[in-house]
């Protein structure tokens, strides 16, 4: 831990608070290798605090973005420090790299690994702190400590019937010189989880019931003024020209600032700022992606993952010699998929106040990345981080678009050039013509086979834009030997008995803002893999849900088909234009663990309108541990909505390398009158907690797909599927 970071947690090492304030725990914790059991203490990254009232405080490091993990972290250390949960208060973490994740190195949610990255390290804190305790209690006792046992914030002696609240030994005790280790077999047993994998009330919902949850665009700051930024319309035009001179004679605009991609007007009211911003003229310069058209572009696409001659491919993925194993097949059964851009549409628009002052820089935001916030409003402010302070808020949705966080840097700079603290607000429609999407893709899958109808080469070859350059940086891809994981996440098949494989990368550069968007790349290419599972099935004959429970080798994939058939009654008969369709779908990283959701779908369609109605999903969602049965269910609930959005009628289209849509009014998130009925099963498989947040989401669309395939003999194989492209295919 750096002095800086120690300075900005309000911490020290050693730092007992006596008095009122009772405790303040630091605790010597193990870096993110280790918590796969690889080393040793290194740095401090978590901390509790218990009042003489015995009030103990949490502070809770991640950002949340309403998945709860705030309540989740604090609960898994108040279980491993036998804390009465009555008497827990959670507080948002400054953000300080005593709270870093541990995988990322940074105050960073992505990827549904928050509560899978910091388990082991914030058990080892909550365990570390109830050993303090005991220890003090022992020496006030004058017995040894392992005499002791512990029960809700109460340290106990049984043999002398002794009994100590935390609150008590908060007022005596002293912070030992060497803090205690803890092993992992130190740690509470499953079996006496008290806390883990019950249902507790989440921590963030009374206020945003109530409407007291504070959000950016909720900050009020003396002596504020408020901003809009007319952003470039295509990614690198920049401000050539604009008629700011017309707006600042205008009542109440106190500047136009060009930046790097825009132009902001400033002014003291947000009503007159909207006004004013209406009539913002711009003069763009060119950039590389002016002409770009997606309708000609996803084409192009196709027409290289068929061809790659002239384009840099790289290998993503690869198992055995899926080439050699296509060359010598008895038959290679091949098929194409596409998917559009998509857009956020997170509820609450981009928003970020930042004041920047003689004596440093201070924001109010809501952001996946708070230490980057930090570090890049640094860097825009001319000044060094620890001048730095980023007031952590909660997110009004993120999905990805707010791990990129240029809204926090222009913030920033527009505040520096008025010299006044200054909230910088997106319009919805600005918020979707500067929409960092969700590639574009392009699939072709080969797959071989053998005389006997047995996998012997799987060959997936994925056109899409690069996203890790626009995440993380070149620097990044080039340390990945130029593999974009985001785009190649899940491209491998290990569940299935797949002999070779290859999963290549052939790069695009359209000149349009991507991002990570939920799910990242696993959601596109799980729709194309299942699609072709479905087609393998088809051709031989055999019924989609017992043609992967021949191919399947992993035994939790196996379970999790099996429960997913038996809540939907599997086998299901199609009646009429009501079909029935199975997908599977993995979440998370290989190293530290995957999860896995199987939907199946109730599908009906309207073959004349092109219309498919959902209604009803059945999902098994194996999670390893749940530490939240009631939330867990919660989010894949919510990632099998948000994938049948996506998988329906979300998408964006370029013309001229700018967005065409403009609002939720011409870009359709799914309305409530089209929900499905869902049920969802949680499996637990393990004693780790799995990624949860986004799984289930890529199920959805080959689950859907293949209802109509099995329905009708065609593969809906362009998401969305939009009426007029259904009826193009059943036609």
């Amino acid at each position: 831990m750096t002095k800086n970071a120690i300075q900005a947690a309000g911490i020290g090492r050693r730092g007992f608070l006596k008095g009122s304030a009772g405790l303040a725990f630091a605790f010597a914790l193990i870096e993110a290798g280790d918590v796969m059991g690889q080393g040793a203490p290194a740095r401090l990254n978590a901390y509790i605090s218990i009042g003489t009232d015995g009030t103990i405080r949490i502070a809770a490091p991640a950002p949340e973005m309403g998945q709860a993990t705030n309540t989740a972290l604090p609960l898994i250390i108040a279980e491993e420090l036998d804390a009465d949960w009555a008497k827990v208060v959670v507080e948002t973490a400054p953000v300080a790299a005593a709270y870093d994740h541990p995988i990322f190195r940074a105050q960073f949610v992505v990827g549904s690994l928050t509560t899978r990255g910091y388990w082991m390290v914030i058990r080892t804190a909550g365990a570390q702190a109830r050993r303090v305790l005991i220890d003090a209690a022992a020496q006030r006792w004058n017995v040894p400590a392992n005499e002791l046992s512990t029960e809700p914030s109460t340290v106990v002696h049984k043999a002398s019937n002794r009994r100590l609240s935390y609150g008590e030994i908060a007022s005596f005790a002293q912070v030992p010189a060497q803090l205690p280790e803890i092993r992992p077999d130190m740690l509470k047993k499953p079996a006496d989880f008290r806390l883990i994998g019950r249902d507790v009330r989440r921590w963030d919902v009374p206020a945003k019931a109530t409407g007291k949850a504070i959000y950016a665009i909720d900050v009020q700051v003396p002596g504020m003024l408020y901003a809009t930024l007319a952003r470039s319309p295509v990614m690198g035009s920049t401000p050539r020209g604009h008629n700011g001179a017309d707006l600042m004679r205008r009542s109440g605009i106190v500047a136009v600032v060009p930046l790097a991609q825009g132009v902001a007007v400033v002014g003291d009211k947000i009503e007159t700022v909207l006004a004013a911003r209406a009539d913002l003229k711009v003069d763009w310069s060119p950039a590389p992606g002016s002409n770009f058209d997606s309708d000609r572009g996803r084409e192009m696409y196709l027409a290289h993952v068929r061809d790659p001659s002239g384009q840099k491919v790289v290998v993503g993925r690869r198992t055995g010699d899926a080439n050699a194993a296509l060359q010598s097949a008895a038959r290679v059964v091949s098929g194409e998929f596409t998917t559009d851009y998509v857009y956020h549409a997170q509820m609450e628009p981009l928003t970020c106040v930042a004041s920047v002052t003689a004596d440093g820089v201070e924001v109010w935001t809501g952001t996946q990345w708070a230490s980057r916030a930090r570090d890049d409003a640094a860097k825009a402010a001319g000044v060094p981080p620890e001048k730095v302070k980023v007031n952590m808020l909660q997110m009004g949705g993120g999905f990805g678009r707010r791990a990129q966080i240029e809204y926090v840097v222009e913030a920033v700079e527009v505040s520096k050039a008025v010299g006044k603290p200054v909230k910088l607000m997106s319009t919805r429609e600005d918020d979707v013509a500067n929409a960092h999407c969700r590639p574009m893709t392009a699939h072709k899958i080969d797959i071989g086979l053998d005389a006997g109808g047995k996998i012997a080469g799987w060959r997936h070859r994925i056109a899409a834009d690069l996203v890790v350059t626009q995440v993380y940086g070149q620097p990044r891809l080039d340390a990945q030997n130029g593999v974009d994981h985001i785009v190649m996440a899940h491209a491998d098949v290990p569940l299935y008995d797949v002999a070779s494989h290859l999963a290549e990368h052939v790069y695009e550069a359209p000149g349009v803002r991507s991002a990570a968007w939920r799910g990242i790349g696993a959601g596109p290419n799980a729709f194309a893999i299942e699609a072709m599972i479905d087609e393998l099935a088809a051709l031989a004959g055999e019924d989609p849900v017992a043609y992967r429970m021949k191919l399947l080798k992993d035994r939790r994939a196996r379970t999790a088909v099996e429960v997913a058939a038996d809540m939907a009654g599997w086998p299901k008969a199609s009646r009429g234009d009501t079909g029935f369709g199975i997908a599977l779908s993995r979440l998370g990283v290989p190293q530290l663990g995957e999860s896995i959701a199987v939907t199946i779908v109730e599908v009906a369609l309207d073959r004349t309108r092109g219309n498919i109605a959902v209604r009803n999903m059945w999902c098994a969602a194996d999670v390893g541990l749940p530490i939240q049965p009631r939330n867990i269910r919660q989010q894949v609930e919510g990632s099998l909505v948000w994938g049948l959005s996506a998988a329906l009628s979300e998408r964006i289209t370029f013309k001229n390398g700018a967005v065409q849509q403009q609002n939720l009014s011409d870009y359709e998130v799914l309305r409530v009158s089209r929900l499905p009925k869902v049920e969802i099963n949680i499996i637990r498989s393990g004693e780790v907690p799995l990624p949860v947040g986004e799984l289930g989401l890529g199920t959805v669309a080959p689950a859907i797909s293949n209802a109509v395939r099995g329905l009708t003999g065609k593969r809906l194989a362009a998401l969305p599927f939009t009426p007029d492209r259904v009826r193009a295919t059943l036609a």
